[in-house]
């Protein structure tokens, strides 16, 4: 009798378990958020939108820490590794400190131009900021040496302590106050710390790095905090000026909107953070690139068009299922909003990829058609509609401009 082979699943690979992770932490931030939309409603809401718009902010800022130590984890060996870490550790102290102590100094003149309820949810914020940026360093080690356990556990750590904490004092105490979501995300960066590479962790320099070497660090730095500034301006500006230039009722409802429409943006920092150290190490193995940027294009422009065509069938269902009756005026512009995001997205990995080679043109286009959305939200916004076709309109460009410059870049090498 002949045998049957029986095929024994192999395990999952250290990426694959990242890419869940990611999955199950986006999952968990957003139950944390459709839980206070349902909580709160839409007018209490937008000031709940205003912190997690901060803590994106945030998360941007801090992520040129990141990616720099990310780049130079893999790149550097030995001392010259032990003397970087030392001084971006220092440095990202120290801007972090800066930050915090600004973000409490400007707390009431934030409050008047948000229209918060509380100055006081701004000032908690602020303390919390140089742990973010610690926090952000210690996940570059480990994203650059591929250690995807620990970096998962990070991320997961920081999401479900700002979870448990946040729902429950409100639930415990009844306290529905932007203060107890400030308390929530100052608690959880510090379980973001964990696990902690103590050892890495010295002001005083442990060495000097060759003058070459400082220089790719700095030129690689100002580039990064240039295009995470893009990032800033794109993701969150629409937010902030909706909560400036609409009502609190009509600025809750769009933060909702925005929420489910930026699933596709999230799914798609997963693949960022597997991209970076990928694309620096084949190219350090002088392999070719290409084909890792076109399997991570195509994974997020399938992901997308699901998504948008979801939204675009199931729009009423949708926004009952994740916030309640209460945001079913955002229904007709769902698919809209997930279109632009989309877009933004598969943009996203275009300049991402040519990051990670030092090409700094598509960082540039990103800064440009962030500040034409920034620009066209200011002069177009009689409604909540008209924001979202400005937003349509440059993430249509960006991404027309990233594939050009790609077919163009491609073209020269041949050659």
């Amino acid at each position: 009798m002949q045998a049957i082979s029986v095929k024994i699943p192999k395990r999952i690979s250290p990426e694959q378990m990242f890419m869940l992770s990611v999955l199950a932490v986006n999952g968990g931030n957003y139950l944390y958020n459709l839980i206070l939309g349902r909580i709160l409603g839409p007018e209490h809401f937008a000031d709940a939108a205003v912190l997690i718009t901060f803590l994106l902010v945030l998360s941007f800022v801090a992520m040129t820490f990141q990616l720099v130590t990310a780049k130079f984890s893999v790149e550097f060996e030995d001392h010259t590794f032990l003397s970087f870490i030392s001084k971006i550790y220092k440095n990202a102290t120290i801007v972090g400190i800066g930050l915090g102590v600004l973000i409490i100094a400007f707390s009431n003149q934030l409050q008047q131009l948000f229209h918060t309820s509380s100055s006081s949810m701004f000032v908690i914020f602020g303390i919390g900021v140089p742990l973010y940026f610690l926090m952000s360093v210690n996940r570059g080690i480990y994203q650059g040496q591929k250690s995807f356990k620990n970096l998962s556990i990070t991320y997961q750590a920081e999401m479900l302590s700002r979870l448990v904490i946040t729902l429950g004092l409100i639930f415990l105490f009844d306290i529905q106050s932007s203060v107890v979501i400030a308390i929530g995300i100052l608690v959880s960066f510090g379980f973001g710390l964990i696990p902690f590479k103590l050892n890495y962790f010295k002001f005083k320099t442990v060495g000097l790095i060759e003058v070459t070497k400082s220089k790719q660090v700095r030129s690689f730095f100002v580039i990064t905090a240039f295009y995470e500034l893009t990032q800033i301006i794109i993701n969150n500006s629409d937010i902030l000026l909706v909560k400036h230039y609409f009502e609190s009722y009509d600025a809750g409802l769009y933060a909702s909107l925005a929420l489910i429409g930026r699933i596709v943006y999230f799914i798609a920092w997963m693949f960022v953070m597997l991209l970076l150290p990928t694309v620096v190490q084949l190219k350090k193995e002088g392999k070719a690139t290409a084909p890792i940027l076109f399997k991570y294009v195509g994974y997020i422009a399938a992901i997308a068009a699901v998504i948008v065509l979801g939204c675009a069938l199931f729009p009423e269902t949708g926004i009952t299922l994740l916030f309640g009756e209460r945001y079913l005026a955002m229904a007709p512009l769902l698919w809209k909003y997930a279109l632009a995001t989309g877009l933004f997205a598969i943009s996203n990995i275009f300049a991402y990829y040519y990051l990670s080679l030092d090409h700094y043109v598509p960082v540039v286009f990103s800064g440009l058609f962030g500040l034409l959305q920034m620009g066209l939200v200011i002069f177009f916004h009689e409604s909540l509609a008209q924001v979202v076709h400005m937003q349509i309109a440059a993430m249509f460009a960006l991404l027309v401009f990233q594939m050009i410059y790609f077919i163009y870049d491609s073209k020269l090498k041949v050659i």
